[in-house]
């Protein structure tokens, strides 16, 4: 099997690099934290004026919030990231299933995200447990997301075949 590139990197067919992608999201909140309300939207329209409130956030009011949207969004990015490290050694996922844990605690009188734990299953043909973790730690290293909140967010990985 190859080496695995450490990065993620995307080229155009004739070699060169792509150009900068830049995706954008919007959110309006209306009022204070506890009794207020706020709709957020994605630039591509799958999320439309989806509600996000105090209780959506901080108890289990149905609805969505930010720390559930990077979870969300970690674990799409980590399952991409890893099916391209698998691609660099030879080897094709039949199908990677990513779960992401966003953990929010209070810190310094506040709120801050501490922790992500993915929790990843692969199913592989042909490539054992030892070079699927192993392939897996790498594939965190190069993921878009991870990099983006390695600063001062524990992540954990645990990866496992199936």
């Amino acid at each position: 099997m190859k080496a695995a590139a450490s990065k993620l990197t995307l080229m155009h067919e004739r070699g060169k690099k792509m150009a900068d992608i830049k995706r954008t999201g919007k959110a309006i909140w209306k009022g204070d934290l506890r009794a207020g309300e706020g709709h957020l939207s994605s630039g591509s329209g799958v999320l439309r004026d989806q509600r996000y409130t105090f209780r959506t956030r901080f108890e289990q009011d149905p609805g969505t919030n930010p720390e559930e949207l990077i979870a969300a969004a970690h674990a799409a990015c980590y399952s991409m990231a890893l099916a391209h490290a698998l691609s660099g050694e030879g080897c094709r996922a039949e199908q990677i299933e990513t779960a992401a844990t966003c953990t929010l605690a209070t810190h310094q009188g506040g709120f801050k995200i501490t922790r992500i734990h993915l929790d990843v299953r692969g199913r592989v043909p042909g490539l054992n447990e030892q070079t699927f973790e192993r392939i897996a730690k790498q594939a965190e290293q190069g993921c878009p997301v991870s990099n983006a909140l390695r600063q001062g967010v524990e992540i954990l990985l645990q990866a496992s075949l199936v």
